[in-house]
């Protein structure tokens, strides 16, 4: 990433993608998976900027399934935010996540945070992700990487947020 005034035009432009997941699938486990989604978003048009390391947390919103592990990328791609969308649905398909019941364990979970400045809802895609700045297995990811990317709606930094978050409190890094 660049620095300075060319650091807040890229943090401003960049697509924002939260990885996570709490089933290992076929994969050594869970960290594994992860890797290998982040190793397959080339594949699919996105090119990866930064990326976080990965976070701990309880699941949410039933600590009794398996712990998260959650990533950031800060990335950067020609499709528009909901071609985005399906084309992540597609590899969370790809790399075995079955959509069961709503918050169940999962191989793979891919939310597209943010999409530069845009705000508003696309289909059924609403940007930013509106539960995102309160979750700090989100936010502190991301403050990892870009302390300084603002919120396009809340104007507040990835910092900020993930000092202020109170869902996944207990996330923290790995490594």
């Amino acid at each position: 990433m660049p620095a300075g005034a060319d650091l807040a035009a890229a943090l401003d432009a960049a697509v924002v993608i939260a990885l996570g997941g709490n089933d290992k699938g076929d994969w050594p486990d869970v960290a594994a998976g992860l890797e290998a989604a982040l190793a397959r978003l080339p594949g699919i048009g996105v090119n990866v900027l930064s990326r976080s390391g990965w976070w701990a947390s309880a699941a949410w919103p039933d600590p009794a399934d398996p712990p998260f592990l959650n990533g950031v990328v800060l990335a950067e791609t020609a499709m528009g935010p909901e071609a985005l969308m399906a084309a992540l649905a597609g590899l969370e398909t790809a790399m075995g996540r079955v959509r069961a019941a709503r918050n169940a364990p999962r191989t793979l979970d891919l939310d597209l945070i943010a999409y530069g400045r845009l705000a508003g809802t696309f289909g059924d895609l609403v940007l930013p992700h509106p539960r995102a700045a309160e979750r700090r297995f989100v936010m502190g990811p991301l403050a990892e990487i870009a302390p300084d990317w603002r919120h396009p709606v809340v104007g507040q930094t990835a910092a900020a947020l993930a000092t202020a978050a109170t869902v996944g409190a207990d996330a923290r890094p790995i490594g």
